[in-house]
C-alpha cells in the first residue's frame, strides 16, 4: 500500500515466507528485495537474504524489521543485506532506502549508523586495529623486534648486514605503518606482540 504508486517504483513480487521469496526473487529477478526479518515458516529474513546473496551476488536486499537493536543490525550486515530499516520509519524514508539500495548504495537508519560510527571509534581507542601489524614485511619485523631489544640502528644493520641508512628506512616505513610516533611506542608494540624472545 504504502509504495503503490510511487514514482519509480513497481512492485512485481510478494511472498509469505523465506522459501518461497528466494523462488520468487529467483524467477522475477527484481531490483530491489524488500526483506521483512520475522516471517513465518523455519526460515527467517536473515537466513534468506544470506541465500540470495549466495545464489544473486548483485542483488540489493533491503531488511525492513522491527528490530532496533545492534544484534540485527550486525547480523543484517554479516549476512550480505544492503540496508537496513525500521518499521517505524517515516513512509518517504522507506522510500529513500529502497531507491538508495537500487542504485548500488547502502542504506541505514540514521541512528544506526550513528552506532556503527561509534563503535569504530571505540575500537580504535581500544586498539582493536590489530591486523596493522600483519602489514609489515619480514625485514620490517626483524627490525622492529631488534629495535625493542635496544639495539642501535648500527647493531642492527651489522646483525642484519644491511645498511644503517636501509634500517632507517624500515624504521621509518615500521612507525607509520603502524601509527606509532617515538621508540617507546615501538617497544610498547612490540611487548604486546610478544617480539621480545631474547633466545
Amino acid at each position: 500500500m504504502l509504495l503503490h504508486g510511487k514514482q519509480g517504483i513497481e512492485i512485481i513480487g510478494e511472498a509469505a515466507d523465506g522459501e518461497e521469496g528466494i523462488r520468487a526473487a529467483q524467477q522475477l529477478k527484481p531490483d530491489v528485495v524488500l526483506m521483512d526479518l520475522n516471517m513465518p515458516g523455519g526460515m527467517d529474513g536473515l537466513t534468506a537474504t544470506a541465500e540470495l546473496r549466495r545464489l544473486m551476488p548483485s542483488m540489493a536486499i533491503l531488511i525492513l524489521s522491527m528490530h532496533d537493536d545492534d544484534e540485527y543490525l550486525f547480523r543484517a550486515i554479516h549476512v550480505g543485506a544492503s540496508g537496513y530499516i525500521l518499521k517505524s520509519s517515516p513512509h518517504e524514508e522507506l522510500l529513500t532506502a529502497i531507491r538508495s539500495v537500487a542504485a548500488g548504495n547502502a542504506y541505514l537508519y540514521p541512528t544506526a549508523t550513528k552506532r556503527l560510527m561509534n563503535e569504530y571509534i571505540e575500537r580504535l581507542k581500544q586498539g582493536e586495529n590489530k591486523d596493522t601489524f600483519e602489514t609489515l614485511s619480514e625485514r620490517e619485523k626483524e627490525v622492529l623486534a631488534l629495535i625493542a631489544k635496544g639495539f642501535s640502528n648500527k647493531e642492527i644493520a651489522e646483525q642484519l648486514i644491511i645498511s644503517v641508512k636501509t634500517v632507517e628506512s624500515h624504521k621509518s616505513n615500521v612507525m607509520e605503518k603502524l601509527g606509532l610516533k617515538t621508540r617507546p611506542e615501538l617497544v610498547k608494540f612490540a611487548v604486546k606482540k610478544g617480539l621480545l624472545n631474547f633466545e
